[in-house]
């Protein structure tokens, strides 16, 4: 059943005048986010690929097919090229990759490596990651992945096995063990060991969480608010807005602020902090950055970020593919323009807002709203508001002059 799209961005931005009336100009893609395997071994309740609005997935080819790979590679390399890039982030995702093994991945990466190579020149830098739930990865994997130079970031909710219980394989049982098998193996190679990823829970206690999951010596975390929207919001945000989601939030950042020694980066405190020193943000999180990120499917399709599968059907979709389109093309995609179009483009409650250059109206698809479309506050405002504040006041108490613009 087709989907028709909200009226805000694919039905309702005039990409070509506001770039006009703003002066903004496309900004190329830096990160390809190269779907390997479309399926995954486990089976997670509150998956949003296989639980969430969006159902694509099950119609696309299982493992990535070599003609897709080759075609990949070439429009990579082509945008490389046309922009005189020099680096290019390869992620490569799933379901979970490595249900095909190593070889197809590091065959990938090759295609990937040889085509810029050869378009874009030898001073153009590919740089790869692979995201993983863990279960699969065994000193051998390790060891292929890293000769082809590609780091692995595994996926976790926790350190402990109860803070997982909702990760479960398709017969029910726990992930936890085969998950912390391969990050004991991850730990011993430390050179391809990315960092963990955690979507936080404020059921449960920040401190804990965040002090088990320095037990696997992660050298960065990644910590994210749910993917929620108006139409579908989060656990607890009818609690009459105690921001739950902020306070644990907070929590972590004082117990990491707070340390002796810095045992890891936690991107998005990271983030913020340079935000409110002015620099500009790399995450789609929080900031008012333009997004360099785009996705090829297993069957060559070209999308946005796969986080748009939480909103409604066919909600990341562009309508091209690396066989007949450019890169380029995605550019003047409404969906991928409204995300390059900076503070113009927010809802008129964030373009006000005195955090707007550090919120940036918060991550895309937390936005949604089945009648209005992405033109909205996050679904999280008041949590980010909370966290921002947090943070700059602790900052400010120790190198001052971070203020908040109240105007």
């Amino acid at each position: 059943m087709t989907v028709a799209p909200p009226p805000w961005p694919v039905r309702g931005l005039d990409v070509d005048a506001v770039r006009c009336a703003t002066g903004a100009l496309p900004t190329p893609f830096r990160q390809f986010v190269l779907k390997v395997h479309s399926r995954c071994n486990l089976a997670c309740t509150y998956c949003y690929v296989y639980e969430g609005p969006d159902q694509s997935w099950s119609e696309r080819p299982r493992s990535v097919p070599d003609e897709v790979v080759a075609a990949a590679a070439r429009r990579i390399a082509e945008h490389a090229a046309t922009h005189g890039l020099r680096d290019v982030h390869v992620n490569l995702h799933g379901g979970e990759p490595l249900l095909s093994g190593p070889g197809p991945l590091v065959r990938y990466v090759g295609a990937v490596r040889r085509a810029v190579a050869e378009q874009a020149g030898p001073s153009c830098r590919v740089h790869v990651s692979m995201q993983t739930n863990g279960t699969l990865l065994t000193d051998a994997v390790v060891s292929e992945l890293a000769g082809a130079g590609i780091k692995i970031g595994v996926s976790l909710d926790g350190g402990l096995a109860r803070h997982n219980s909702r990760r479960v394989d398709r017969r029910g049982r726990p992930a936890w063990p085969a998950a912390t098998r391969g990050l004991r193996v991850l730990a011993r190679h430390a050179d391809s060991y990315a960092g963990i990823l955690c979507t936080i829970d404020p059921a449960t206690d920040p401190v804990e969480v965040y002090e088990s999951l320095l037990e696997f010596a992660p050298p960065s975390l990644d910590l994210l608010l749910p993917h929620a929207n108006w139409s579908a919001p989060p656990p607890g945000a009818d609690t009459g807005g105690s921001e739950p989601y902020g306070r644990w939030l907070a929590a972590v950042f004082d117990q990491w602020f707070d340390a002796e020694r810095v045992r890891t980066t936690i991107r998005l405190f990271t983030e913020i902090i340079g935000l409110l020193m002015g620099l500009p943000s790399a995450t789609e999180a929080v900031g008012t950055s333009p997004v360099v990120a785009v996705v090829v499917d297993t069957d060559g399709a070209i999308e946005q970020v796969d986080s748009l599968k939480t909103t409604y059907a066919g909600a990341p979709a562009t309508g091209l593919d690396v066989f007949r389109h450019t890169f380029d093309l995605a550019l003047d995609h409404p969906g991928i323009a409204a995300r390059q179009l900076g503070p113009a483009v927010l809802s008129r409650m964030c373009r006000d807002c005195a955090l707007v250059e550090v919120c940036g109206g918060g991550n895309y698809a937390h936005r949604f709203r089945a009648d209005t479309g992405f033109q909205n506050p996050s679904v999280y405002c008041r949590d980010l508001e909370h966290l921002i504040r947090h943070i700059a006041g602790r900052i400010s108490s120790v190198v001052g002059n971070t203020q908040l613009r109240e105007d």
